[in-house]
C-alpha cells in the first residue's frame, strides 16, 4: 500500500466538524471532511461533483505543532451599512504544524499529487482565509498511514525543535481504524456531499494513540560548557 505524506502548517487553519449558527468550532486536528477537501479543491472538483474514489482513502494525522487556540470575535453589515448581521465567534488554530498520512493506491495518489502541484481552486486549510504555508508535500511512501507517521522525521518549526531540548518528542496521532477496535471513538466526519444544498456527513471510527520519534535538532550539552546566548531566543514563538 502507498501513502502520500502533507505537511499543512499555516499561521491560521480551523478544522470545525461541530460548528453551529454564531459559534465556529475548531478541532485541534485536521478533519477528514477538511483534508478531502483539499483534495478536491486541487483537482478542480466543484461542491455538487461527487467525490468517488476520494472516500475510499484512508488517513493518518500527527500532530507535530499543536499550535495555540484563538478566538475572533467576528461583525459582520450589509454592504450599505444599513443591516447588522448576527455576532458570531470563530476559532483558529495559530501556528500550528501537522503530518497528514493519505493512503490508497499508488495511481490515484499521485493523480492527487499533481494536482496539488497545480490546484484548480485555490487551497486553503479549512477556512478560505487559512492558506497553507511552507512546503506541502513530502512525497509518496511504501508504507501504511500508521507505519510513516511512526517513522517519519519530525516536522514542526525549527524554533519549536529548537526549543525542545530533548532527544526524542512524544506526538499524538490520529487514525483511522475498524470498528470494534480498542479506545476507538465515533465521529461525524466522513463527507458524503459538500453540496451547499444538502451537505451530508457519515460516521466514521478514528484511534488516538501516540508515537515517540527523535528531536531532529538535539545536541546533548558538554558536560561544563555555558549554554550559548541566543539574544532572539525571547521573540521565538510569538506568532
Amino acid at each position: 500500500m502507498s501513502t502520500l505524506l502533507l505537511r499543512l502548517g499555516a499561521p491560521l487553519q480551523s478544522w470545525g466538524t461541530t460548528s453551529r449558527f454564531v459559534r465556529r468550532n475548531t478541532d485541534r486536528a485536521p478533519s477528514r471532511s477538511g483534508i478531502l477537501g483539499l483534495l478536491a479543491a486541487a483537482q478542480g472538483r466543484r461542491r455538487t461533483d461527487p467525490l468517488e474514489e476520494l472516500l475510499d482513502l484512508r488517513i493518518g494525522v500527527r500532530i507535530d505543532q499543536p499550535g495555540q487556540l484563538e478566538r475572533d470575535f467576528h461583525t459582520a453589515r450589509s454592504r450599505d451599512g444599513a443591516t447588522s448581521m448576527p455576532l458570531s465567534y470563530r476559532f483558529y488554530l495559530a501556528d500550528a504544524v501537522f503530518a497528514v498520512a493519505i493512503e490508497g493506491e499508488y495511481a490515484l495518489l499521485e493523480g492527487v499529487q499533481q494536482a496539488l502541484r497545480r490546484p484548480v481552486f485555490p487551497l486553503y486549510l479549512g477556512r478560505r482565509s487559512c492558506p497553507p504555508a511552507g512546503e506541502l508535500l513530502y512525497g509518496i511512501h511504501q508504507q501504511s498511514a500508521a507505519e510513516l507517521l511512526a517513522q517519519h522525521r519530525w516536522l514542526a518549526s525549527p524554533w519549536v525543535q529548537k526549543s525542545h531540548r530533548r532527544p526524542t518528542v512524544d506526538l499524538d496521532i490520529v487514525t483511522d481504524c475498524a470498528p470494534g477496535t480498542d479506545g476507538a471513538e465515533l465521529v461525524q466526519d466522513d463527507p458524503i456531499s459538500f453540496d451547499p444544498q444538502h451537505r451530508r456527513y457519515g460516521w466514521r471510527t478514528i484511534h488516538i494513540g501516540h508515537v515517540t520519534i527523535p528531536n531532529p535538532v538535539y545536541q546533548p550539552a558538554r558536560a561544563g560548557a555555558a549554554e550559548p546566548h541566543d539574544p532572539m531566543a525571547a521573540f521565538e514563538g510569538i506568532a
